[in-house]
């Protein structure tokens, strides 16, 4: 099931796998399926999405 976030008064879908964010629910569903099946991620949904921030080490 995606996650819902809010972020600066904008709804984003999220990918529970990968962290990918989408703004149409249906991308993340794709993608979390995606995820899920492949154990990786697919290029043509995450070009839908928005990356996730990655901390640095």
């Amino acid at each position: 099931m995606v996650k819902i976030v809010d972020k600066n008064n904008k709804t984003l879908y999220q990918c529970e796998e990968c962290s990918f964010g989408y703004e149409e629910q249906s991308w993340a569903e794709k993608c979390e399926a995606w995820c899920k099946e492949h154990q990786s991620c697919n290029i043509e949904i995450t070009s839908h999405g928005i990356p996730p921030k990655w901390k640095e080490i």
